[in-house]
């Protein structure tokens, strides 16, 4: 870095990111076009600005998530291989985190000329420069140097042998064109959702302080994109709360934190994924046949479909969750009431330390009762009460 390149980068800054206007950001973005020697340092503050993000509680995804919602595909680009190019100095973070970043876009930015880059990368930068503190998902993140848990927290677990088939259940049930096969699929893989973690409870019942990692709850954020984000919001809400686990949605940047165990967690991220996909198929068709008999498709339609989805599938969810609750054994009966309970404390515990205060909120337009009539009967379809027990 030499004195001029950074003098450089400060004047553009100076110009760009604090005053906000189109007028300013030419003049920043002119500064450093006209300087190819700033090139590295302007690099270097990128990686600061992802590094002070981490700081404030954001993850990689997050960052991603609100750069594209916010900006476009080649502010994506760039805030990605900045990321990347942070990792090094990070340090260990979790499978979860290193999740995130093998799943950050690999597409370099497009080639263009100097001033265009350096318009995109001052948006960029100044979209950075203003984002909020968030709640910590593990005290990991907080730490100003997001150094690594100890050993035996249980963030390095591989994923488990029964969430590898419900994985591969639920790829299969948004895959298939027949919804008779993918109602089963669904239903077969939410039935290995409850008996896992009714497992998960019994096992640190009986063994505290195994260092298995399902000692204390965990969160993640998962997005809830537009349109339609409160009856998503709702939808992934049920899913969260029939798993044991709460979600508190953030409208303005774009998503829930779910708060729970980590065998949970999963679940939460799996089911909501496939509903989503499912719900998105269904109203489809029932747009199709709308259309057949002659009646436009509406903002209306879909927005009453998606909360009727939604409603229906957290009852459906609920019943299918505390009959599967019915299905042990009477040893471990007694060892699951308690067991659960104490998790559960657990979780509303730590949503409370992340959030004392929260709102509730009515959902907005949900006017159309045919829409409401094809959502209730799509959940239906989902079929995701418990099934017989597996040989």
């Amino acid at each position: 870095m030499t004195t001029t390149s950074s003098s450089t980068v400060e004047r553009a800054f100076r110009a760009a990111l604090y005053a906000g206007t189109d007028d300013t950001l030419d003049t920043g973005a002119s500064l450093l076009a006209a300087d190819p020697e700033a090139d590295g340092e302007l690099g270097r503050r990128g990686r600061e600005f992802v590094a002070t993000a981490w700081r404030r509680g954001w993850q990689p995804a997050d960052v991603v998530r609100i750069v594209r919602r916010e900006l476009d595909e080649v502010h994506v680009r760039l805030v990605a291989a900045l990321i990347r190019e942070q990792a090094p100095y990070d340090g260990p973070r979790g499978p979860r985190w290193s999740a995130q970043l093998a799943e950050l876009p690999t597409a370099p930015p497009p080639r263009t000329d100097r001033f265009t880059r350096a318009t995109a990368v001052l948006e960029l930068y100044r979209l950075l420069l203003r984002l909020p503190p968030l709640e910590p998902l593990d005290p990991a993140d907080a730490a100003p140097g997001g150094s690594a848990p100890a050993a035996g927290s249980g963030r390095a677990r591989p994923e488990s042998r029964v969430l590898t088939r419900v994985r591969a259940l639920l790829a299969k049930a948004e895959a298939t064109g027949y919804p008779e096969e993918a109602e089963a699929l669904t239903a077969k893989a939410q039935e290995l959702m409850a008996r896992h973690s009714i497992d998960e409870a019994l096992l640190a019942a009986r063994t505290p302080g195994d260092g298995s990692g399902t000692g204390a709850p965990g969160a993640c954020r998962i997005g809830v994109d537009p349109p339609y984000e409160q009856a998503k919001a709702v939808l992934l809400d049920a899913v969260a709360t029939a798993n044991h686990c709460r979600a508190v949605w953030n409208e303005a940047l774009g998503f829930s934190t779910v708060v729970g165990f980590a065998p949970d967690l999963e679940a939460v991220e799996l089911l909501y994924a496939s509903l989503l996909v499912q719900a998105e198929s269904a109203m489809t068709r029932a747009e199709a046949a709308q259309r057949a008999g002659g009646r436009k498709r509406t903002k209306a339609f879909r927005q009453s479909f998606l909360a009727a989805y939604a409603h229906r599938i957290g009852t459906r969810l609920a019943a299918a969750a505390e009959h599967a609750g019915t299905e042990v054994g009477e040893a471990d009966a007694r060892d699951l009431l308690p067991a659960l309970a104490s998790r559960e404390a657990a979780v509303t515990e730590r949503l409370d330390r992340m959030f004392p205060e929260t709102t509730t909120t009515r959902l907005r337009g949900v006017n159309d009762a045919a829409g409401w009539t094809e959502g209730a009967r799509a959940a239906d379809r989902a079929q995701v009460r418990a099934r017989p027990r597996l040989g």
